[in-house]
């Protein structure tokens, strides 16, 4: 398997008409905060792409599902378990490995579609609450590029299932 770069998001994002842009070089941004400084937002609008594996019977090794939330918010594994009637202990983080070998793009860089295997989508309710006009950012394919595009793209692109996989809930912003 090849590894995907930004510049096969590029490709993916044009043949998809997709209105968003990268954002190439804005330096190391290891966290939140430092990647919303780099871009000159507010640390709610970063937004990261996550791997789950969710040991079911009809896959013990972990079906694998993508799980886009909030930056600064904390994943919470017990709305993942109950959509898929296990318990929370069956819901594992994938490692950086299965990341790659599913998604094509190395952790810490996954965009939120363009992905080397379609998978399910769940996409934390919090960030449809900032309004479908507000910008948001994700990973753009390394951890030197980000992404950027509106929520409401977001949702059209990736049609995902919205639910409450988080504790925090954001006013909406009129940040773009």
């Amino acid at each position: 398997m090849r590894l995907q770069t930004p510049v096969d998001l590029a490709r993916f994002i044009a043949e998809e008409s997709i209105r968003a842009r990268l954002i190439a070089d804005i330096g190391e941004t290891p966290t939140v905060p430092a990647a919303a400084a780099a871009l000159g937002v507010r640390s709610e609008q970063i937004v990261k792409t996550l791997l789950f594996l969710v040991e079911t019977a009809a896959q013990p090794q972990g079906e694998p599902v993508v799980v886009i939330s909030n930056g600064e918010s904390r994943v919470e594994k017990a709305p993942l378990a109950a959509r898929f009637g296990v318990g929370k202990k069956r819901v594992k983080l994938a490692p950086a490995a299965v990341v790659l070998e599913l998604l094509g793009y190395p952790a810490g860089g996954v965009p939120p579609f363009g992905h080397t295997t379609r998978l399910p989508v769940l996409l934390d309710a919090a960030i449809t609450a900032f309004g479908e006009d507000v910008l948001v950012y994700g990973g753009g394919g390394d951890e030197y590029t980000m992404l950027e595009l509106t929520v409401g793209e977001l949702l059209r692109v990736v049609q995902p299932a919205v639910l409450a996989l988080s504790d925090v809930h954001f006013p909406a912003t009129s940040g773009k």
